[in-house]
């Protein structure tokens, strides 16, 4: 029969588990630094702490002493588990002389090969209880049938309520800690399909160049040639002029249209001028070239703070002014176009707003270009907005770009003189 252990020196023995817990920073050297002090006065060849993960399903065992299966799972159906009425609530504590022989412990299905592997006879579990839930339960076992009294039942629930609230913070710490990583994960994979896709598209950019530049030295010089050689041979006497006149139509559209690929290849104004006059003289030309009447108006109040962002974004953000300038003139049917360029804390915000048909006719004939706004706003880590107008009336257009490139105020000073001349 084993001694009563006097209180005093139950206090003594819960002071000395509050002062291993200390420092100690993961579940299973916590449940093996405590598991010595327990022993002075609670025997057990096998001692473990289960812990409830937040989702109420599954559950975790940190053993001390014997090596078991329950310990080896990173995770385990509390379905499955033996004291599954404790972790449900439906038991206030369980105690057994012997689990070999407990109808409790085995049901279809239950995970119960350890009880007979290690033979874990006498067995004393208790709940772990915080804020009136229970997180988990702290287990005791040994060889011997019969070890167990109610009186070890008060003494195991002391123990559990000292240590509850300490595996609590540790359960807490391990959640905070593996949101941290995949967050940390997402974040990198995120930032790096984001690298790749402004690498990609900067490649791109540097082939439209290319590809400007080739049709402007060669193809638009031999169609022009072509067109003076028509044009001389109009001239002469024997040569019909007017079965000439289609030809040389057709190779001036021919060539208009190539200068509009040109320009939208290699945006010279935008490397010239910097970037309020190319949007300005985008807005405008588009105008023009739709033969619509519509007022536009551009207002710039960066600073040239916008020239100073990286090439890539500020040739990415051209491009999706220049994407949504044209579905306003050639779907929106509206009288007039206002862009405003502005900052806004650490972001250059541009805004295209027209007078127009509205937001669901403007998705309605446009969305190939709203989409290809969208991917190249993802591509730079843009915020994209599209809403209705004032009262209802036309669209508004909202990119707004972090402002990596924008050092300090000389900088910006700089740009925009370099802009003004």
């Amino acid at each position: 029969m084993r001694k009563r252990i006097r209180p005093a020196e139950l206090l003594k023995h819960y002071a000395g588990i509050s002062r291993v817990l200390a420092g100690q920073l993961d579940f299973p050297s916590a449940i093996k630094a405590v598991a010595a002090e327990i022993g002075q006065f609670l025997p057990h060849d096998h001692i473990d702490v289960c812990i409830t993960m937040v989702d109420g399903k599954y559950h975790s065992a940190f053993e001390s002493g014997l090596v078991t299966a329950w310990g080896s799972l990173s995770s385990a159906l509390i379905s499955r588990s033996p004291i599954r009425s404790l972790l449900w609530g439906q038991d206030p504590y369980i105690l057994t002389a012997d689990a070999s022989l407990d109808p409790r412990f085995h049901f279809e299905g239950a995970f119960d090969t350890p009880i007979f592997d290690q033979i874990l006879r006498s067995r004393l579990h208790v709940p772990m209880i915080v804020q009136g839930e229970i997180i988990g339960a702290l287990s005791c076992s040994c060889h011997e049938a019969d070890v167990y009294t109610r009186e070890d039942v008060a003494n195991a629930q002391a123990i559990a309520d000292l240590l509850s609230p300490y595996f609590f913070s540790l359960r807490a710490a391990q959640l905070a800690q593996h949101s941290a990583i995949v967050e940390a994960e997402a974040r990198a994979r995120e930032e790096g399909l984001r690298q790749g896709a402004l690498n990609l598209t900067e490649a791109l950019e540097r082939e439209r160049q290319r590809i400007g530049m080739d049709l402007h030295d060669q193809t638009l010089a031999d169609l022009t040639r072509l067109t003076r050689q028509v044009e001389r041979l109009a001239e002469r006497p024997q040569v019909d002029g007017q079965s000439l006149e289609p030809i040389s139509r057709s190779l001036q559209r021919c060539m208009q249209e190539l200068r509009g690929i040109i320009e939208h290849a290699t945006p010279s104004v935008l490397q010239l001028f910097g970037f309020a006059p190319a949007v300005e003289n985008h807005l405008e030309r588009s105008i023009r070239d739709s033969g619509a009447r519509i007022a536009s108006y551009l207002v710039d109040e960066t600073a040239g703070a916008v020239d100073l962002l990286e090439p890539t974004v500020r040739i990415a953000l051209f491009r999706m002014l220049q994407e949504t300038i044209n579905n306003a003139v050639l779907h929106s049917r509206c009288r007039t176009i206002h862009v405003t360029l502005r900052l806004e804390d650490t972001r250059v915000v541009a805004l295209v707003s027209d007078d127009g048909c509205g937001l669901v006719s403007a998705r309605a004939r446009a969305g190939g270009g709203l989409d290809n706004i969208a991917t190249r706003a993802r591509l730079i880590g843009a915020d994209l907005d599209v809403a209705a107008g004032m009262e209802g009336r036309g669209t508004s257009v909202t990119i707004k770009v972090p402002r990596m490139g924008v050092s300090n105020e000389a900088e910006v000073r700089a740009a925009s003189e370099a802009g003004a001349r």
